[in-house]
């Protein structure tokens, strides 16, 4: 066979073979699309099984919804209906109400309107009665007018001018004589009570500290009191409001604060925990609450000491605490309770020797100071004079204490002779040499304080602290800092001051920016 007979045998095996294979597949795509239909229709059938079911379940849910609405709908109904029904019966039981006290009020009326006609009718006859009196009574004057010979008015003006001039004769006399004595004898008086009252009071100097020393038995109690990263020191710091100073200094550790409560509550809480050996942040707060109580305590008892010590009776509670509290406060260095009892017993001698009354004196004396121990912040604002005057009113003290109390620093009127006892007392007491000291170094370290900060500003030429310290004047340099910049250095100096510095009363500071133009005329 030779090559084109294979040829065509094999085009002719291909076409057949082509043929079967597309008849095989049509009968295969027959059978296919047989089941596709078939499974389609089942789909649908399951869709619409499905599709009446979930539409079942939709109804039954809505009326089940419908029912649940239904039933809240008819409890906000019987709800609003029974506060319906509430409110007219409260309206009906105001009605009964209302009708009962006008009823009484009518009663009221008619017992009102009986009164009324009485007195009415009282009056009436009182009128009749004065109008014979003073009938009476003419007849009287016109009898003795008749017998003396002399009208009333007449009689009454003799009798005046001669009691006139008699009293006043009298009166220049006593007068005249009363000055001449006073002028003789009125300063060496005064010079002697004065000399009295200093000898008979010999008092110690009473000199407080802002610092106090906490003594350790070793120097590892230290670290302890420091604690790990320092937390023991800071939450006692914050507990007391009281800088505890931990140096080189052995056996020993220093309290700074200049409120002498705070300090004695460090030093107490810092002796408790010590002893007791637990040292950590909860129990420092525990230790410093209860030590704050017994202060408290303590504070009460030494205010009634003090009162009995000085044989005052009767003063309110209140004033009795703010006794206590002058213990564990100073001024000028002076103890305030000690200063305290020294003008009473100043004052009480002073006014016997002047005939006045000692106790009342000795009260005043006592209380001229308690405004130096305020309660809140707002009241210190006020000055302790006026503040010490409101509470002896406020708690029930005497005209003639509340006024030597406001008047002791010429705030108010001197209306009492304690009042000026008072303040010659306090200034006494005062003035005595050692009784009060104010440390020169630490004031200049102060005003140098204030003005190193003004320095640590950029564009600040020169700085002064001046009125003791009450004023900060700072003079910057115009090129560099501009008016806006000026009032923004103002406030952050005073930011700074309050954050870095302790100091009395209020610092002001007032920063001036000056522009020069000069030129020469030649």
């Amino acid at each position: 066979m030779d090559s084109a007979t294979l040829i065509i045998v094999g085009i002719i095996g291909l076409a057949v073979g082509f043929a079967i294979a597309k008849f095989m597949e049509k009968g295969k795509a027959s059978k296919t699309t047989i089941n596709a239909k078939k499974e389609a229709e089942s789909i649908l059938k399951n869709a619409e099984t499905e599709g009446e079911s979930i539409k079942k379940d939709k109804i039954f849910q809505a009326k089940e919804k419908f029912l649940e609405l239904k039933a809240e709908h008819e409890k906000v109904i019987i709800g609003k209906d029974k506060k319906i029904n509430d409110a007219l019966k409260r309206t009906r039981d105001k009605e009964s109400q209302v009708s009962s006290e006008l009823a009484k009020g009518t009663k009221l009326n008619q017992q009102l309107d009986d009164k009324i006609q009485e007195l009415a009718h009282k009056e009436e006859i009182l009128e009749k009665k004065q109008f014979e009196l003073d009938k009476l009574h003419s007849n009287q004057v016109q009898q003795l007018e008749v017998i003396s010979g002399l009208s009333a008015d007449e009689a009454k003006g003799q009798l005046l001018e001669s009691l006139k001039e008699t009293a006043k004769s009298d009166a220049m006399a006593y007068i005249q004589s009363t000055v001449e004595d006073a002028k003789m004898t009125a300063q060496q008086e005064a010079k002697k009570i004065v000399i009295n009252t200093i000898q008979r009071i010999g008092t110690e100097e009473a000199v407080e500290n802002c610092v106090s020393v906490f003594n350790l038995e070793s120097d590892d109690v230290k670290g302890r009191i420091i604690g790990r990263e320092g937390r023991n020191i800071r939450a006692l710091e914050s507990a007391t409001g009281v800088e505890i100073i931990v140096d080189d200094t052995p056996d020993a550790i220093i309290l700074s604060c200049f409120d002498s409560v705070r300090r004695e509550i460090a030093r107490l809480s810092l002796h408790k925990l010590v002893t007791d050996g637990r040292i950590h942040p909860a129990r420092i707060e525990e230790i410093v609450k209860k030590t704050e109580k017994q202060i408290e305590q303590e504070i009460v008892e030494v205010g009634k000491r003090a009162v009995i010590d000085l044989g005052i009776h009767g003063l309110h509670p209140e004033l009795v605490r703010a006794v206590g509290r002058m213990k564990y406060r100073s001024s000028y260095g002076q103890n305030l309770l000690q200063h305290s009892r020294e003008v009473a017993k100043l004052c009480a001698v002073m006014a016997a020797e002047l005939g006045l009354n000692p106790k009342l004196a000795k009260r005043a004396g006592l209380l001229h100071d308690i405004g130096k121990v305020p309660n809140t912040e707002a009241e210190v604002e006020t000055p302790h004079a006026i503040l010490g005057m409101q509470w002896a009113e406020k708690y029930g003290e005497k005209p003639d204490v509340c006024n030597a109390i406001g008047a002791h620093h010429d705030e108010i009127e001197m209306k009492t002779l304690i009042a000026p006892i008072v303040q010659v007392c306090d200034a006494i007491s005062g003035a005595r040499p050692g009784a009060r000291r104010q440390v020169l170094d630490s004031y200049i370290q102060r005003l140098k304080d204030l003005e190193d900060i003004a320095f640590g500003f950029g564009g600040v030429q020169k700085a002064y602290a001046i009125q003791a310290g009450r004023e900060l004047r700072v003079i910057v340099e115009s090129e560099k800092v501009s008016d806006e910049k000026a009032a923004a250095l103002s406030f952050e100096i005073s930011q700074k001051i309050q954050t870095d510095m302790t100091y009395p009363g209020q610092v002001k500071i007032t920063v001036i920016r000056e522009t020069r133009a000069v030129n020469v005329a030649k």
